[in-house]
């Protein structure tokens, strides 16, 4: 295939994309949500992680109070952090295997 005929794939998916019309790759895919997790399984991940709450926030990119407030149940992971979570709670390794966290 040509440069051409390439780009006009492209532009041919995106078209179908935008009109609500499903391809034959994107109707293979299926996405999780993530997991809901309480203020209890999250002190349970950073505690068997042995991190502080202040490490664990970093780990995430979110603030200490963040951490704080979701084990306090004030408030709940979202977005990203809660995808990140839920990664984290089938191999609380990757951290490790990603070198965002060494030891």
């Amino acid at each position: 295939m040509d440069v051409f005929d390439s780009i006009m794939q492209g532009l041919n998916e995106a078209v179908a994309y935008e009109k609500g019309e499903n391809s034959a790759r994107s109707a293979s895919i299926t996405v999780t949500p993530p997991p809901e997790v309480t203020a209890e399984e999250v002190k349970k991940l950073r505690q068997s992680m042995n991190m502080t709450q202040t490490l664990f926030a970093a780990a995430l990119g979110v603030s200490n109070k963040t951490v704080e407030a979701w084990e306090k149940g004030t408030n709940t992971p979202a977005g990203t952090a809660r995808r990140i979570i839920g990664l984290l709670l089938v191999d609380n390794t990757i951290l490790e295997k990603y070198n965002i966290v060494t030891r």
